[in-house]
């Protein structure tokens, strides 16, 4: 171990935002690596250059003297998809990148410039292979996310899909093997890690995504819901019911349509008190979608928001009564933690890492997903008591703020690198 000069970690990941767009891998990355600099760990980012997306971005989390930033070019296909995402990609290009990645964290951990390697699914291929070789002695922290291609977060993956993720379920076996640890980001995704990777005893820490709750306050508060309440011509009696997210088939926003009408028909609360249901996102599945509200006779309640900046994001979660969630399968869902730090009940499906986050009884409801009934009688009894919505959002806060704020997770994770360097330091 270092003796009293700052920890050093290398932060290895394919995406961070504000470089490479605003999903969940770049948000939990940026947070991990902001949040470990303002701990007086020394960090050293490893991460492709900005892409076109990113670079529209003004924010810039990396302005501190705490982190350094190393640059490794993500080369992809021409026709590929330039965020990484599409299973060609995922299978090469991000191997090639983690090969490439993981040999400079090796190199730096070699010439004694690191501590601890910490890494992003297979962008630290290339350490775990030198660790493998045991060249690098530095400990690695692996965490593999959702596992989307092994199938557990998406469900049923069809066979030409299993097929073409052959290489990176491969990456990701060799990866974890290497591993001094291996994080399951909820709690849900335990038996899926020891399913797909077979960890070794004590191998598995579970340390959640978080978000940062100064942050999420700063963006917006109760005035900035009202007037967007207001701009949207949503009357101060009526219940907005708010989803964000990607439009795609898997976010079983058609299942929410069918329960909406199921929940608003004639004499039920929910028709009396006047509602509007908002869509915050943007997405292939907006025309599916819409043909679906059409189905339904809905229209006339809803609201495409299409994307939006992260302060208009943050005003809806203030203008939403209820936050619901309805996706057929989920990683741990940062939308549903922001909405929890802005007080909204959560009504959500039994998916991914959401039954860590909304517990029945204390801030929401759980359905199985793809069931309208379902989800039509949770939204039914949330509407029926408004004394009861606010008591659940309190608790949403709660939860938060004790088990999901990046200023409690910051401390979960540096405890785990000092404990991983001590055992390195008493074997090596």
């Amino acid at each position: 171990m270092a003796g009293r000069r700052p920890l050093r970690v290398a932060v290895v990941t394919r995406a961070i935002m504000p470089l490479h767009g605003v999903g969940g891998l770049e948000r939990a990355s940026r947070d991990l690596v902001r949040h470990l600099a303002a701990r007086d760990v020394e960090v050293t980012l490893i991460t492709p250059p900005a892409n076109d997306h990113g670079r529209r971005l003004a924010d810039d989390p990396f302005a501190s003297p705490r982190i350094r930033l190393r640059h490794v070019r993500y080369l992809t296909f021409p026709f590929a998809n330039r965020r990484g995402t599409t299973v060609l990609d995922r299978s090469t290009a991000y191997l090639a990148f983690g090969w490439r990645a993981g040999r400079l964290a090796a190199a730096l951990a070699a010439a004694g410039e690191i501590d601890l390697v910490h890494g992003s699914g297979a962008s630290v291929l290339g350490y775990a292979m030198a660790r493998s070789r045991g060249t690098v002695r530095a400990p690695l922290v692996f965490n593999p996310h959702g596992l989307e291609e092994f199938g557990a977060t998406a469900g049923a993956a069809p066979l030409l899909k299993r097929i073409g993720y052959t290489p990176l379920r491969w990456a990701v076996r060799r990866t974890a093997r290497a591993a001094d640890c291996i994080i399951a980001t909820d709690r849900a995704l335990e038996p899926m890690v020891a399913r797909h990777l077979q960890p070794r005893a004590d191998q598995v820490r579970t340390i959640p995504n978080g978000i940062d709750l100064i942050e999420a306050s700063a963006l917006a508060g109760p005035a900035e819901g009202a007037t967007l309440r207001h701009r949207a011509g949503i009357g101060a009696g009526e219940t907005v019911l708010l989803s964000v997210g990607r439009l795609e088939a898997n976010k079983g926003l058609d299942v929410l349509a069918g329960a909406l009408a199921r929940a608003a028909r004639p004499g039920s609360t929910l028709s009396a008190t006047g509602w509007r249901w908002v869509i915050v996102g943007a997405g292939p599945f907006r025309r599916d979608l819409e043909r679906a509200i059409t189905a339904h006779e809905i229209g006339s309640h809803v609201l495409f928001a299409g994307r939006a900046s992260d302060a208009e994001l943050h005003a809806w979660y203030e203008a939403a009564s209820i936050f619901v969630h309805p996706t057929r399968y989920e990683g741990s869902s940062l939308v549903t933690l922001e909405a929890m730090a802005h007080r909204r009940p959560i009504v959500a499906a039994i998916a991914g890492g959401l039954p860590d986050k909304v517990r029945p009884g204390v801030n929401g409801w759980l359905v199985e997903p793809g069931d309208p009934d379902g989800l039509a009688a949770a939204l039914e009894d949330a509407v029926s008591s408004p004394r009861r919505l606010a008591s659940y959002g309190a608790g949403s806060r709660g939860i938060v703020e004790r088990e999901f704020a990046w200023s409690v997770l910051v401390d979960r994770q540096i405890d785990l690198y000092r404990e991983l360097l001590a055992r390195a330091g008493a074997t090596s």
